[in-house]
C-alpha cells in the first residue's frame, strides 16, 4: 500500500469515507499528455464526416482522403481561431466563435479527468494541472499547423500554439476547478470585494448579451424576405443546405458581438471605408451569405423607440451591475462603492473588447482586409458607458443601504486577530463634541464566555485630537485596502 492510500495511524474509517484509491496517482505530466491527444483525436473523428459530407455534396476533382484529412483539420485549427492565409485570395480570420464551444467543451472534460487522476486536491494546485494540460495541447496544435499545410492555405503556427495554449489552459481550469467543488464553493473562495465586481460583471454581461441576441434576431426577421432570396440563390441542395445552416449557427456569437458593439455606438465594417451603426450605414457589395441579410442599409426605416432602446441597452447593464456590486459588496462605505462599480465597468469593457476584436477579422486582401468591430474602440466606450452608470447605480443604491440602516456605516471592517487569540477592532463613542476614535481590546474568550456573551475585561483608549485624525485616516484606508466586514457585537 502507497503513501497516497495508507491510513492514518490511529484513525478508523467511517462507513462513510471513500473507498482507497486502486493504485499511486498518475503524474500530471501523462495525464496532460495523455488528455491533450484524446481531445486532438476526438476532434478530428467528429470534424472528418463533416468535411466528406461537404465533398460528397459538392466533389472537386483532385481532393482525395488526404485532402479531406487536411480540410478536416484546417477546420479544426479554424475553431481555435487560427487565421488562415490562401493563395491569391489573402488572409482570413473572420472565424464563426461557435466553433470553440467544439474543443472548449472537450478541454474542459479533459480538464477534470486530469485533475481526477492526478488526484488533485488543493485549490493552489489547479494551475499545475492546467498548465499539464495546455503545454503538450499547444504543441499538438503547432503540429496539425505545419501537417495541414498545402500550396492552397497555410494556417498560421503561432496563431495554432497560442490559441491552443490559451483555450487549454482557459477551459480546462475551469474544468478542473469544477472537479475539486461546486461553483458555489469555489465562488466564496474569492476576496468578498472582487467577488462583488464578478458578480456585477457577470449580470452586466448578461443584459448586453441578451439585448444583442435580441436586436440581431430581430433585425433577421426585419429582413427575412432577403434572407430567403439569398438562400434561393445559392441552391446550396439537401446536404449543403445542412452545411450552410450549421455555418450560420457557428456565426451566430459573431453576430450577438456585432450587435453589442452596434449598440454601444461605434458600430462595425464590413470592409474598408464602410460603417454600420446607429447613426447610419454605409455598407458596399456583400457576400452571398445568408446571414448577411440583417445588416442595415441606413436609419430611415428604424423607429425610434427601437433606437432609443438600443442606446440604452449598455446603461442599463450599467444599472444592473452597479446595483449588483453595491447588494454584493462587503462593506457600506459611500465614497467607496461607486469606485468597484467602475471597476465593474472596467471588467465588462476588458470581455466586449476581447470578443469585438475575435468577432472580427479580415475576409481576404483589397475591401474585405477590415471586417467586424474595432476592439479597442469597442472597449474604451463600454469602459465609459457602462463604468460611468454602473458607479452612479452603486453609489446611489448604497446610499440606499446606509441609510435604511445607519449602524451599517460603523461596521466596516472585520476584527483582525493579533497574537493568541487576542482580537482589536475599532469602534466610536459620542461625546461632546467630534466623534473620537477608540481602540477596544478583547481577551479570548474563557470557557465561562461564550462566543455570544460579553466579555468581561474590556480596556478603552480615549485618543487625543492628533491620534484621531490617524486613526480616521487609516480607518479610511482600511476600507479601501482591509478585508471584508463582518458582523460587530453592538
Amino acid at each position: 500500500m502507497t503513501a497516497s492510500t495508507r491510513p492514518d495511524a490511529g484513525t478508523r474509517a467511517g462507513p462513510a469515507a471513500p473507498p482507497p484509491a486502486g493504485g499511486p496517482a498518475r503524474p500530471l505530466v501523462v495525464s496532460g499528455a495523455i488528455a491533450a491527444s484524446t481531445v486532438t483525436l476526438t476532434g478530428l473523428v467528429i470534424l472528418t464526416p463533416l468535411v466528406i459530407a461537404g465533398w460528397i455534396a459538392a466533389p472537386h476533382s483532385g481532393l482525395g482522403l488526404t485532402g479531406v484529412l487536411r480540410t478536416a483539420t484546417g477546420l479544426w485549427l479554424a475553431a481555435h481561431h487560427v487565421e488562415f492565409t490562401l493563395r491569391g485570395a489573402g488572409r482570413i480570420g473572420m472565424l464563426p466563435l461557435g466553433l470553440v464551444l467544439l474543443p472548449g467543451a472537450l478541454l474542459w472534460r479533459a480538464g477534470r479527468w486530469v485533475v481526477r487522476s492526478g488526484e488533485v486536491t488543493k485549490l493552489s494546485d489547479l494551475g499545475y494541472a492546467a498548465l499539464a494540460l495546455a503545454a503538450p495541447y499547444a504543441a499538438l496544435c503547432g503540429a496539425l499547423a505545419l501537417a495541414s499545410r498545402s500550396r492552397l492555405a497555410s494556417p498560421s503556427l503561432l496563431d495554432a500554439v497560442i490559441a491552443g495554449f490559451l483555450l487549454a489552459f482557459c477551459a480546462g481550469g475551469l474544468g478542473g476547478g469544477r472537479a475539486l467543488a461546486p461553483w458555489r464553493r469555489l465562488f466564496r473562495l474569492m476576496p468578498p470585494r472582487p467577488r462583488s465586481v464578478v458578480l456585477g460583471t457577470a449580470g452586466a454581461l448578461a443584459v448586453l448579451g441578451a439585448g444583442g441576441a435580441l436586436l440581431a434576431g430581430g433585425a433577421l426577421a426585419v429582413h427575412l424576405g432577403e434572407y430567403k432570396a439569398l438562400d434561393a440563390a445559392l441552391a446550396p441542395g439537401l446536404v449543403g443546405g445542412a452545411l450552410l445552416v450549421l455555418a450560420q449557427l457557428a456565426y451566430v456569437p459573431n453576430a450577438v458581438g456585432w450587435a453589442i458593439c452596434y449598440s454601444l455606438g461605434p458600430g462595425f465594417a464590413f470592409g474598408t471605408s464602410t460603417v454600420v451603426a446607429p447613426t447610419g450605414a454605409a455598407v458596399g457589395p456583400l457576400p452571398l451569405f445568408p446571414m448577411l441579410a440583417a445588416l442595415p442599409t441606413g436609419t430611415s426605416g428604424i423607429p425610434a423607440w427601437v433606437s432609443a432602446g438600443v442606446l440604452a441597452l449598455p446603461y442599463a447593464a450599467g444599472i444592473l451591475g452597479g446595483v449588483l456590486v453595491a447588494r454584493a459588496a462587503p462593506t457600506a462605505a459611500v465614497e467607496v462603492a461607486p469606485l468597484w462599480g467602475f471597476a465593474c465597468g472596467v471588467a465588462t469593457g476588458c470581455v466586449i473588447g476581447v470578443l469585438a476584436a475575435f468577432s472580427g477579422g479580415p475576409l481576404g486582401g483589397g475591401r474585405l482586409a477590415a471586417v467586424g468591430p474595432s476592439g479597442w474602440q469597442a472597449a474604451i466606450v463600454s469602459v465609459l458607458e457602462v463604468g460611468v452608470s454602473a458607479a452612479v447605480a452603486a453609489g446611489f443604491a448604497n446610499w440606499l443601504r446606509v441609510r435604511s440602516d445607519p449602524g451599517r456605516s460603523r461596521r466596516r471592517s472585520a476584527p483582525t486577530t493579533v497574537g493568541t487569540g487576542s482580537t482589536w477592532t475599532r469602534g466610536q463613542t459620542r461625546r461632546t463634541g467630534s466623534p473620537a476614535t477608540v481602540l477596544r481590546w478583547a481577551p479570548p474568550c474563557s470557557p465561562e464566555h461564550g462566543p455570544g456573551q460579553p466579555r468581561s475585561a474590556v480596556r478603552r483608549v480615549d485618543s487625543s485630537r492628533l491620534t484621531a485624525r490617524v486613526n480616521w485616516a487609516w480607518q479610511d484606508c482600511w476600507a479601501v485596502l482591509g478585508p471584508a466586514t463582518v458582523r460587530q457585537r453592538a
